[in-house]
């Protein structure tokens, strides 16, 4: 390989994270050198940063442990969070075949998983859901909805909604307005939502070990798909 028209050092910015391509022929002390001016550049933006290290090889062992060196020096150096491997191909496979399916089927080889209500939930009223839960009208303070998959609140959030039950982290709670009294993703639980407006959309989902609550319209966590998924 010609180093001069293949640096041994890429980086570039994939979704939330950092993406850097190393050539693990390379001395390690190399690489550490290479790194220092691409990470120099961003050095505001790598500070807690999740970082994937690909090395572009199919030796699992030997990879690991140069990750894992490489990984020590970006943390001591630049203050970067978590260091992982690239995720393995075989979920994109999948979602190919998933995308073939869909187009010949549109979708109708699914269950539907989802319920969907009309109406106000009033206090003192619990509704659950097996997966995702949809509610066409208010949820007042006193009431409680739970679901396995996401809460969508066409309307009003006041009261208590707890999505994502009981171990689903990527799960989403979304309403029109948003004052819950408390909400919960997962095993994450938070009351008294201090950074919501409360009358806009907006929608909670869990990052970085917390739940936080943003503009729907602004930070729509589906606008970045590039494809119709099922939930």
């Amino acid at each position: 390989m010609n180093h001069n028209e293949d640096p041994p050092v890429k980086l570039k910015g994939v979704g939330d994270s950092l993406w850097v391509s190393v050539d693990p022929s390379l001395p390690i002390e190399q690489l550490k050198k290479e790194l220092i001016k691409p990470f120099e550049r961003l050095r505001h933006l790598a500070i807690n940063a999740r970082v994937i290290i690909d090395t572009g090889k199919d030796d699992q062992e030997n990879n690991d442990h140069l990750i894992e060196q490489l990984g020590t020096y970006l943390k001591a150096e630049f203050q970067v969070g978590h260091v992982t491997r690239p995720t393995p191909p075989k979920r994109s496979v999948n979602r190919n075949r998933i995308r073939q399916q869909d187009m010949g089927n549109a979708w109708h080889h699914y269950r539907n998983d989802g319920l969907v209500l009309a109406g106000r939930v009033r206090s003192g009223q619990k509704i659950q859901a097996r997966k995702h839960l949809i509610i066409l009208g208010d949820l007042n303070p006193g009431a409680e909805v739970i679901a396995g998959g996401d809460i969508i609140i066409m309307g009003c959030l006041q009261g208590k909604a707890s999505a994502g039950q009981p171990d689903n982290e990527e799960a989403i709670i979304m309403a029109l307005e948003f004052k819950p009294t408390q909400i919960q993703i997962g095993g994450f639980v938070a009351a008294g939502i201090a950074d919501s407006d409360g009358n806009q959309p907006e929608f909670a989902s869990v990052e970085d070990n917390a739940i936080v609550v943003d503009n729907y319209k602004k930070g729509n966590p589906f606008r970045r798909l590039a494809w119709p998924e099922v939930r």
